[in-house]
């Protein structure tokens, strides 16, 4: 049949259509990568900045609030008598090793020792600017991740002989350790309790080990996996662990420090 004179015949262009669609598969998938980083973005933001600040606040309130309660009068004391002195034992513990530790990774477990939820000392690194509430346990979300060190359970008590063992984040929720890399020997490192505060000085320093080399924070603390690093006679020490390298917890960095004698 011929197409009468004068009439049009209409044309479909099917590509047009096609390629239609394909833009608007684009764009969405456009828009879903955008989202997406923006998404991962915020989430980046919240965990390498707020998260700190959050941890970096509890801290400092905790801190305050300890040493308000250590500078208020206790029932029964005399008023004026002297404070202790720095690097005393407390009174009336005994100063003898105490137990072996439970076998804990020297980094950030999930394990959590009795009161774990409130600090009952403060930590202080000069060189740092550190100052940070101590807590008993390590357990990552009553303690380490609001900001505070955290005592690994089993370790010595501050100022006695073995080892005062602590933990802490290298990066994110406060990162109280993410320098202690920095630390040398020599440098002095303060723990006040309400009874006393002790001085202890950096003494050694392991770089890098295994998460599981529970030898670090023993009595007598020795590496099992670098039985170069350590020591073999008894005495009061303090060893700090954290993560290594930073944004990774693939190994663990081991600073040793020890107290020093009153007077």
């Amino acid at each position: 049949m011929r197409a009468r004179r004068g009439q049009r015949v209409p044309v479909v262009v099917q590509g047009r259509g096609r390629r239609r669609a394909g833009a608007r598969v684009l764009w969405v998938a456009a828009e879903t990568v955008v989202t997406c980083g923006v998404v991962v973005l915020l989430l980046v933001v919240h965990q390498l900045w707020w998260t700190n600040q959050e941890a970096r606040a509890e801290a400092r309130d905790q801190v305050r609030v300890l040493e308000r309660q250590w500078e208020a009068p206790v029932p029964g004391e005399v008023p004026g008598s002297p404070s202790p002195s720095v690097s005393r034992p407390d009174p009336g513990r005994p100063t003898g090793p105490g137990p072996e530790p439970e076998p804990v990774p020297a980094g950030s477990p999930d394990t959590a020792g009795p009161g774990s939820a409130g600090a009952f000392a403060v930590l202080r690194i000069p060189r740092l600017g550190l100052t940070v509430p101590v807590a008993h346990g390590v357990s990552k979300r009553s303690v380490l991740d609001r900001g505070f060190v955290g005592h690994y359970p089993g370790t010595a008590d501050p100022g006695r002989t073995g080892n005062f063992a602590l933990a802490g984040h290298r990066n994110t929720h406060g990162e109280p350790f993410r320098y202690v890399n920095r630390l040398v020997k020599g440098d002095e490192i303060t723990v006040r309790t309400r009874d006393a505060t002790y001085t202890y000085r950096v003494d050694r320093i392991l770089p890098r080990t295994a998460p599981r080399d529970v030898g670090v924070i023993r009595a007598v603390p020795r590496s099992l996996v670098q039985p170069s690093y350590g020591y073999t006679a008894p005495g009061a020490y303090l060893t700090l662990t954290t993560c290594t390298p930073e944004f990774s917890s693939a190994y663990r960095l081991v600073v040793w420090a020890k107290l020093v004698p009153a007077g």
